[in-house]
């Protein structure tokens, strides 16, 4: 006698989910994934930047040291952790320009003179997921090292709006601002901190905090109940020297030349400590809370700071995510895109084999094709491949049924538009689907 197994004494495998803030990408969404970089990489060729790509694990001093010990991604928002192996401390980067800047030291990428270079990859930050903001989202980020004058920040932000017209946004409103240099920041932060502390009544607790460690951060805060006390701090701009003020003016020149419009936002002042002089943002106000798409400027002190020979440097970064989701709103993303050109349909035996081989000379030829496999390993019936083929997106139907593999004859069959259809030799296939799909581009 077996044993019978009770259904309800079987416990069932639990579901293992995907990290909260970390999602797919899933193939409904890889076009448009598709469109973006290769705008992107069009954008560089066009500006004469190099690719560059950095491992996604760094030592966690490369971002304590290029970012900042007192940052919100420091402080906060870093996903560190011990190597088991040799104890080594790690970090999964939260951005791409320390790691660059690292990359640039240690392979002295700056002897034989300046670069300007680019990067795409996913970054992790640990924060509270919602619309635009995700626990691992993607950055593309340009750089250019070695160049110390106004006209590389005009030239990268004139990159950001080809960019943002090729891409058809809508919305997307350009602020700068200007932090100075060290000495100038520092008269700034002892009249802030003085400021500040005489209305320390009014902070809150964060910006409590900075007041000791970031007073200038305390400029970035969002809190509706600060903005008036902020309003009111001391400014940036008036404590700037005769070269700083020459070099903001510039920049504000050129973009004038080039008609683009921008905003002096003297709040500005990005989230990050190894900016100088020029800062940018391009914000939209269609995404809610997360208004920054793109944003960067100059950060001269970082290279020297990082280890390397001092040199000039000035760079920006956007999330990838956010400017599909703004493309979306604009109602510019590209259309679904069809998963091939041609679906090659046949009934199994030795019409498979032939359908294969067509299938494969097809390829070799240029042809994006689908060749029909039954998910029950069951012959399936024409009018069933023909509703998969139509679905597919295919120009293009080669039918290959024993009648037709009798006579050395394949179908073709145009699915989207007239639906003729005609018998063709098989060792004629590819030269007829080729005139075909030229014939229909002409």
């Amino acid at each position: 006698m077996t044993d019978q197994v009770n259904p309800a004494k079987v416990q069932k495998i639990p579901k293992i989910n995907g990290v909260r803030g970390m999602n797919d990408l899933l193939p409904a969404d890889a076009a448009q994934w598709t469109h973006l970089e290769h705008v992107l990489r069009d954008l560089t060729r066009a500006y004469g930047y190099e690719f560059l790509r950095t491992p996604i694990v760094e030592a966690t001093a490369v971002f304590q040291r290029g970012i900042g010990e007192v940052t919100d991604i420091v402080e906060k928002e870093m996903y560190s952790f011990e190597d088991r192996l040799n104890g080594e401390q790690l970090t999964l980067r939260p951005e791409g320009t320390a790691a660059l800047v690292r990359s640039v030291i240690e392979n002295n990428l700056l002897y034989e003179g300046p670069k300007r270079l680019w990067y795409t990859g996913p970054m992790f930050r640990h924060e509270r997921p919602q619309r635009g903001r995700y626990r691992q989202f993607h950055q593309f980020g340009i750089e250019a090292l070695g160049f110390a004058g106004p006209d590389i920040d005009a030239e990268m932000i004139l990159m950001g709006q080809r960019l943002w017209d090729e891409l058809g946004l809508q919305g997307v409103r350009l602020e700068i601002n200007s932090l100075g240099q060290a000495n100038e920041r520092a008269e700034h932060r002892t009249a802030l901190v003085a400021y500040f502390e005489k209305n320390q009544e009014q902070l809150d607790e964060d910006s409590q905090r900075r007041l000791l460690t970031n007073p200038l951060r305390i400029l970035d805060s969002k809190n509706p109940a600060m903005q008036d006390l902020i309003e009111g701090a001391p400014k940036l701009l008036d404590f700037l020297g005769e070269e700083s003020l020459k070099h903001f003016e510039a920049v504000q020149a050129l973009l004038k030349a080039n008609n683009i419009p921008c905003k002096i936002n003297p709040r500005l002042v990005r989230g990050l400590d190894y900016y100088n002089l020029t800062v940018f943002e391009w914000i939209t106000e269609e995404l809610g809370a997360q208004g920054t798409i793109a944003g960067g400027g100059r950060y001269d002190p970082l290279i020297e700071r990082m280890g390397g020979k001092a040199a000039p440097a000035c760079g920006w970064a956007m999330g990838m995510e956010r400017v599909l989701e703004l493309m979306k709103v604009s109602g510019s993303l590209p259309e679904p895109q069809a998963q091939c050109d041609v679906f090659v349909i046949h009934q199994g035996g030795e019409t498979l084999t032939a359908a294969m081989i067509i299938a494969e000379r097809l390829r070799n030829a240029g042809v994006d094709v689908i060749l029909f496999c039954p998910p029950d390993g069951q012959t399936a019936s024409f009018k069933s491949q023909m509703k998969k083929a139509d679905a597919s997106g295919a120009t293009y139907a080669v039918i290959i049924g024993p009648d037709e593999l009798a006579k050395d004859e394949a179908q073709l069959k145009e699915l989207r538009s007239s639906g003729e259809q005609k018998a063709v030799a098989l060792d004629s296939v590819v030269e007829a689907v080729i005139d075909a799909i030229v014939g229909a581009t002409e």
